[in-house]
């Protein structure tokens, strides 16, 4: 697999928007990106994420910010315990209300050990954070149908609540898995590194140069 340092584009198709990230991957992962999209209202989000060697999850930092609000949330994992901080200004609650939507509830997590399971962290909205549980657990390589059910630490777009939820990983070759989540499953295309370039009703990757 690769190891150069990447610029990854993707344009989302279940919204107006799109998602720039630039990843090292020598040593595990390290990456920093931008999301924009208009739904539920219009935001811009920015979020630098790392793990171990092995791929395992260990920090998390994302700001987002629109009309009037702004929040953040920082998700550190040390002795397999997971460390939590929240911060927010304005109202986005007031802004979705406006908008015709539900109101999105606090920033972070009431109890950091109710992520105590969690090995990947999961931003919603972003194809990147497919690839570090793929990555991590060998499933481009292994045999086909090859599954794993998994914890992760979910992070919520907009509202940056951070929520314990189980997804299933089943490998399906080289350049594809299955993804599953609450009843919601998808069949995403992969390149050689793991890293998607088509994930039905999310988004597709835009072709480097």
């Amino acid at each position: 697999m690769s190891t150069t340092p990447k610029s990854l584009l993707w344009t989302r198709t279940d919204t107006a928007g799109a998602e720039h990230a630039l990843v090292d991957d020598d040593h595990g992962l390290t990456a920093h990106g931008t999301q924009l999209a208009v739904d539920p209202i219009p935001y811009t989000c920015r979020y630098q994420v790392a793990t171990d060697s092995g791929w395992g999850s260990v920090r998390l930092e994302v700001e987002i910010e629109g009309a009037g609000w702004r929040r953040s949330v920082r998700l550190e994992r040390a002795t397999q315990r997971w460390r939590v901080t929240a911060a927010e200004q304005g109202d986005l609650d007031a802004a979705l209300t406006r908008a015709g939507h539900a109101p999105a509830g606090l920033p972070g997590v009431e109890d950091p050990d109710r992520l105590a399971e969690a090995l990947d962290v999961d931003l919603g909205g972003s194809p990147l954070f497919n690839t570090l549980p793929l990555r991590r657990l060998g499933l481009t390589t292994a045999p086909v149908d090859t599954w794993h059910r998994i914890s992760v630490a979910w992070v919520l777009v907009p509202s940056l609540t951070v929520l314990p939820a189980e997804q299933v990983y089943t490998g399906l070759g080289p350049d594809r898995f299955r993804y599953a989540n609450e009843g919601f499953s998808a069949e995403v295309e992969v390149d050689p590194d793991g890293y998607v370039l088509r994930y039905p009703g999310l988004a597709e990757r835009a072709p480097t140069r």
